[in-house]
């Protein structure tokens, strides 16, 4: 993080909403956009533009061990889920997915279903925010089943799904297999060559890359019709049409590499200070509990409820730090979160919590800031409610 772009005095813990930009991806954004050529023409500034792709889409598919030709570049992982889910619905049958997903998979999901009662089956989660796999297999065993759409990583709590079991019971009732990924690229390892999903979506801006750039991978091989949301020229091998953005592309390759490289060190710093950060606040906090399975979470996430101090005026009375009452994509809504609901948490407690999304950047001083401004911020409006500290 620089003064310049978020400010010497500010606590950035919003990760998960986006992360600043790695320098390595600032390098390759402004090196790509002095590139003048159009990555389709044939012309040297082309073939210039077309390599930086080509570099790229390496450098996107090294973070995921899988090979170049099954990226498909997308304008995010809102885009991507929707190729996604459109293409395997397109052959027929149901859509299981769960109650917790992001507005990205959940929505998309109700639209393409709208129109056919009984394809949409949602499976439940525990308190602890986990999948419910016998609700899972149940959705499985009433056959027909197009895909199955279930998050690598929850964007709010944090807790990380179990792929393995849940593609190997997918494929065996003739299921495609789709996961959204967006937290968990470049924050924890993804290896397609031993998770056997089909599908993944994910987003540069989560790892320190461009906003406005994303992925979908599709295995190759896998029977699916591409069922593209944009047409025209036939760019991406059919899947989505359109000039590329270069200078987007560009960078998200170059953070999907320094991700990967600085990975293992960075994931046990963050978590590092993930737990000082929950400590500190349980210890110097009463009556607040952390949501999710404690062992099963990204390394920089934490959804805290401060009971009796509402979110949105915590946040207001510390200007220092930047967090969140949930996801970025519902901002403003007037529902409490459906992940929160979804685990079992009552109205009041949904809209009493804050999640903090650390990442490569953060610091000490982050947290000892977070730490201070967080404690005055839950008093003085538990106080203001007259609710005891």
């Amino acid at each position: 993080m620089t003064d310049q772009s978020l400010g010497s005095d500010l606590a950035y813990l919003d990760y998960n909403a986006t992360a600043p930009m790695r320098p390595e991806a600032e390098q390759a954004v402004l090196a790509a956009m002095r590139t003048v050529g159009n990555a389709s023409s044939t012309h040297r500034p082309g073939r210039d533009a077309a390599r930086r792709v080509d570099t790229a889409r390496r450098q996107v598919a090294e973070l995921l061990n899988c090979t170049p030709g099954e990226i498909v570049f997308t304008s995010g992982a809102t885009e991507a889920n929707n190729l996604a889910l459109r293409a395997a619905f397109s052959t027929g049958g149901a859509l299981v997915t769960s109650t917790v997903e992001h507005p990205a998979v959940l929505e998309t999901a109700k639209n393409l279903t709208g129109e056919a009662p009984g394809t949409l089956r949602l499976a439940p989660v525990n308190e602890d925010g986990l999948v419910d796999l016998d609700a899972l297999h149940d959705a499985l065993a009433g056959g027909g089943v197009a895909i199955v759409s279930l998050m690598a990583a929850n964007n709010e709590t944090g807790v990380l799904t179990a792929l393995a079991p849940i593609t190997e019971a997918a494929h065996a009732a003739g299921a495609l297999v789709h996961t959204d990924a967006t937290q968990m690229a470049g924050r924890l390892p993804i290896d397609l060559a031993k998770t056997d999903v089909d599908l993944l979506s994910l987003s540069a801006h989560k790892f320190g890359g461009p906003q406005g750039v994303g992925a979908l991978f599709v295995r190759r091989g896998i029977p699916l019709p591409y069922r593209p949301l944009i047409f025209g020229g036939g760019q991406e091998r059919g899947w989505r049409a359109g000039t590329l953005n270069v200078a987007g592309i560009a960078g998200a390759g170059a953070a999907a590499e320094a991700a990967l490289h600085g990975m293992a060190h960075e994931r046990a710093r963050v978590a590092r200070l993930r737990d000082l950060l929950e400590s500190a606040l349980v210890e110097q906090i009463s009556d607040c509990r952390i949501n999710g399975a404690l062992g099963l979470r990204l390394p920089g996430v934490t959804s805290i409820t401060f009971r009796g101090a509402p979110a949105d005026a915590v946040l207001a009375a510390m200007p220092d730090v930047a967090a969140s009452e949930g996801s970025a994509c519902a901002s403003g809504a007037p529902s409490p979160s459906h992940v929160l609901l979804g685990m079992g948490r009552s109205r009041d407690e949904a809209d009493s919590t804050v999640r903090f999304s650390l990442g490569y950047a953060s610091t000490d001083r982050d947290v000892i800031q977070a730490v201070s401004s967080t404690v005055r911020a839950v008093r003085q409006v538990r106080a203001a409610m007259s609710t005891p500290v």
